[in-house]
């Protein structure tokens, strides 16, 4: 009962009641379900994947010198003489073997990010660049593999990381990581 300055008293009633508590509202941070065992592990086999796919690259970094001379000499041979433009042209095949590989590895583990921020998509688009890795190789295997014993390291790297990543794609398609990227909700 308070006296405004008038000198009138007036009641000034109880604020509004607080609502109940209520059993439906979300929490206020959602639950994060654990990654399964399966998705974990195909993480680890892709990121050993991507490490024996950088070995290579960086190998043929390494000996780049005696690869781009390798390349001049069948360049020549193709074309006939051995002039600046078979420099050229064996310097311009060993860099976009490189830069074309190294592309896909980043493409894949760019899609691989996505599917552990747990989007569906990115499961299926694993598999179309997986086998255009696959295809690509196949090129770049006559432009990066050296001869030699050398060649037979970089062709089992090579081969280690495709079983590696088509390993853990397959480990990506057991049913308890699909329902862990569904369980995702709907951002993708």
């Amino acid at each position: 009962m308070a006296s405004p300055a008038g000198g009138e008293k007036r009641n000034l009633s109880a604020p509004p009641p607080r609502p109940g508590l209520s059993y439906s509202s979300p929490p206020p941070i959602p639950v994060v379900p654990p990654v399964p065992r399966a998705v974990r592990t195909a993480r680890t086999l892709w990121l050993l994947s991507f490490a024996a796919a950088l070995a290579v690259l960086l190998g043929s970094f390494a000996a780049r010198d005696s690869n781009l001379q390798r390349l001049r000499g069948v360049v020549a041979g193709m074309a006939g003489g051995s002039g600046a433009g078979a420099a050229t042209t064996a310097s311009a095949v060993f860099w976009g073997s490189i830069a074309a590989l190294l592309l896909m590895t980043l493409l894949e583990a760019a899609v691989l990010a996505a599917l552990l921020g747990r989007r569906a998509w990115a499961r299926w688009t694993l598999v179309p660049l997986l086998a255009s890795h696959l295809l690509l190789l196949i090129p770049a295997s006559a432009f990066l593999v050296p001869g030699g014993a050398a060649g037979s390291y970089v062709v089992m790297l090579w081969a280690a990381g495709l079983l590696l990543a088509f390993a853990g794609l397959a480990l990506l398609f057991l049913p308890s990581a699909g329902a862990w990227v569904r369980h995702g909700g709907t951002r993708g």
